[in-house]
């Protein structure tokens, strides 16, 4: 009796602890939603009854050319309000000179809405040109293009094209750095640890890379509100976050397995160096779409041979896999190489700067990811990793010969 008695005392008194975890948890949720409730009214108040706050200082406008366009008979101007107040265009000259121009839908553009100037004109083919777009307080804002060349439309000439010129530069030096696999199996524990400290040199050259390439695409096409380097550093932050998620939940996977972690940390790499070939190809699309034919032979040409130590890198984790993995080189040969191919297309066809510069910071994220397990594994394998005299002297040889490279580009 005294037992069930106790049992009984110990259901109710069960039953009242969750019967106060409910009220506590609304509690809980109650004292997070107060702040903003009065986040809310504050913002309510500075844009109602407080708005003549806002009006103190004279807002300027701002209106950013983003793409300029060479069709027959035409120039197609592509232009966005990226001040704070609204605008209207009036005007639109060629090198200096006023011209009659169409523009669709309106003239009238709200914050960030956008606009196609169409300008009547008789361009010629590799020719500089000056384009100017006047608002209505007189305000004027120019693009200078340094040679003419027709868009690009898209035919399965060039499609083909531009899949050829991403075989060449992302897939072929790829493969071919791919075939260092047998001499590094053949390698001692310290010169194959050294080998994979090269590759984080390598990736860590492309990471410093990428970003350079963000920042200088934000800085020369982004107007300043979007505000270029804290958006190329929150991409990157964000890319790193989802992407280390990603490989540590497959890595816990296959941890048991000492033979299948070296292949999942290769399959990792070349995901990251998909994304990074992936804003290769966009530069190339684009400086082809542009007709700047010989910053693009440069680039073809750079990446063509600085690739080739990508190969490298997806290959020395894989020295430890003892069976054929010859299938699992051409897949991760294909995931590192064949992004070059759809971004020479995109950059090609529907060149973006915006996308451009989100698609490369996405690239330096992931790639600083690749870096991360690296180094976790070879601490792994050696304790004393980073006073290690073949992993500090690969990672610096990784790094000279990413920039000698490079100088090709």
């Amino acid at each position: 009796m005294t037992q069930i008695l106790s049992k009984k005392h110990q259901q109710e008194t069960q039953t009242n602890m969750e019967l106060d975890k409910k009220p506590s948890r609304a509690k809980t949720l109650a004292s997070g939603l107060v702040p903003f409730v009065f986040v809310i009214i504050l913002m309510i108040y500075i844009f109602g009854p407080g708005s003549e706050l806002l009006d103190f200082g004279v807002p300027l406008p701002e209106v950013t050319i983003e793409m300029v366009d060479f069709v027959d008979s035409e120039i197609h101007t592509t232009v966005r309000n990226t001040g704070s107040i609204p605008v209207e265009i009036v005007m639109a000259d060629v090198n200096d000179r006023i011209q009659p121009a169409a523009v669709e839908p309106d003239r009238f553009l709200e914050r960030y809405e956008t606009a196609l100037v169409r300008i009547p004109f008789e361009w010629n083919e590799a020719e500089p040109y000056r384009i100017g777009i006047t608002i209505e307080d007189g305000t004027r804002f120019e693009k200078e293009i340094e040679a003419a060349a027709p868009r690009l439309e898209p035919s399965l000439e060039l499609i083909g094209f531009f899949a050829i010129i991403g075989t060449y530069v992302g897939i072929i030096p790829v493969m071919i750095g791919l075939m260092w696999l047998p001499f590094i199996r053949r390698l001692s524990k310290n010169k194959y640890h050294f080998f994979m400290a090269l590759t984080v040199g390598l990736l860590l050259f492309l990471g410093i890379d990428s970003i350079e390439e963000a920042l200088e695409a934000s800085t020369e096409n982004l107007a300043s509100s979007f505000n270029g380097v804290l958006l190329v550093a929150t991409v990157t932050i964000l890319s790193f976050l989802g992407l280390y998620y990603s490989s540590e939940k497959l890595i816990q996977r296959v941890k048991d397995s000492p033979y299948a972690k070296p292949v999942a940390i290769a399959l990792m790499i070349s995901i990251g160096i998909g994304l990074h070939n992936f804003g290769e190809g966009l530069a190339i699309g684009a400086a082809i779409g542009l007709g700047q034919v010989a910053l693009s032979t440069f680039l073809i040409v750079g990446f063509a041979l600085h690739n080739t130590t990508e190969g490298l890198a997806i290959a020395s984790p894989l020295a430890k896999e003892k069976k054929s993995v010859i299938g699992k080189l051409a897949a991760m040969g294909m995931i590192a190489g064949a992004p070059a191919i759809l971004g020479a297309w995109l950059g090609g066809f529907m060149y973006s700067p915006f996308s451009a510069v989100i698609f490369l910071s996405i690239g330096a994220g992931a790639i600083f990811q690749v870096i991360i397990v690296i180094m976790k594994w070879l601490r792994e394998e050696n304790k004393n990793s980073f006073s290690s005299a073949s992993i500090v002297s690969g990672i610096a040889a990784g790094m000279l010969v990413m920039y000698l490279t490079s100088i090709f580009v």
